[in-house]
């Protein structure tokens, strides 16, 4: 075990070393890189200045779900997204060596380019968030205390849950790449507003099919005291550690039946 760990943190630091070697370009790539979550807020904030409640939220209120949406996706594809390009190791059989390498298979693929330049966005993502929650009027209790600490961590498992279940798909079906672009980004975008600006089976398929209601809306209700309006329960906004617990397993479970589906290139 000490071996393994050993030689992931030799791995992650040759990609720093890497990463960071051209010291101008990194810190561009670094600037660069907030642009996309700059835009999900910016987009909010352009919504309320033609008016004055969405979805029955206000400007406040839904900033506090989208600072955690923007957070945790932002760290989540920091730390997970580079499993998108398992379709281009599966086509190339760069997955054959990965495979007999006596290291786990995931973290090798997480490690291998680990991009380090879009934890600006994960920061901003958090600056964000602790703007919207000090600034929405919250009634701070022990409990919400320790909910606006473990939602955002559940919601980054959450969508690293949905990352790697989507890549899975590129086992079966080589060109799956859009398909799984599809569920994370559009997931992202999702869980950016409050679901009660999305209506019928769009909203019962996103929000609850795919557990995305979890990450930002209801944990953001239970922190402003709110009553959802759709009529669930209170206590719903505090699942969300459980719903991203489930979804780590899901995840858990199809990689390793992708993983044994898994015929080599022969290259």
């Amino acid at each position: 075990m000490a071996e393994r760990l050993a030689a992931y943190r030799a791995l992650l630091r040759t990609q720093a070393r890497s990463q960071a070697a051209y010291r101008t370009s990194f810190v561009v790539d670094l600037v660069g890189n907030v642009g996309a979550t700059v835009f999900d807020v910016v987009t909010v904030l352009v919504l309320f200045g033609v008016t004055r409640e969405l979805g029955g939220f206000t400007l406040r209120e839904a900033l506090v779900i989208v600072g955690i949406s923007s957070f945790a996706f932002a760290t989540a594809d920091l730390l997970v997204g580079n499993i998108e390009r398992l379709p281009r190791y599966v086509r190339t059989g760069l997955f054959d060596a990965v495979l007999v390498r006596p290291l786990g298979a995931l973290p090798q693929l997480l490690l291998m380019d680990l991009p380090l330049r879009k934890v600006s966005r994960a920061f901003f993502g958090l600056a964000v968030l602790v703007v919207a929650v000090t600034s929405a009027g919250i009634d701070w209790t022990p409990g919400r205390l320790a909910l606006v600490v473990v939602a955002p961590v559940a919601a980054v498992v959450f969508f690293g849950a949905v990352f790697v279940t989507t890549a899975t798909v590129s086992f079966y079906w080589i060109d799956s790449g859009e398909l799984a672009n599809s569920v994370t980004y559009g997931g992202r975008d999702f869980t950016s507003y409050p679901i009660t600006v999305y209506g019928g089976w769009f909203r019962a398929l996103f929000a609850y099919g795919m557990g995305f209601a979890f990450v930002s809306y209801h944990p953001a209700l239970a922190l402003l005291g709110r009553a959802d309006p759709l009529g669930l329960p209170g206590w719903v906004g505090w699942v969300s550690p459980g719903v991203a617990l489930v979804a780590a397993g899901v995840a858990t479970a199809a990689w390793r039946v992708g993983v044994r589906h898994y015929r080599s290139t022969g290259s």
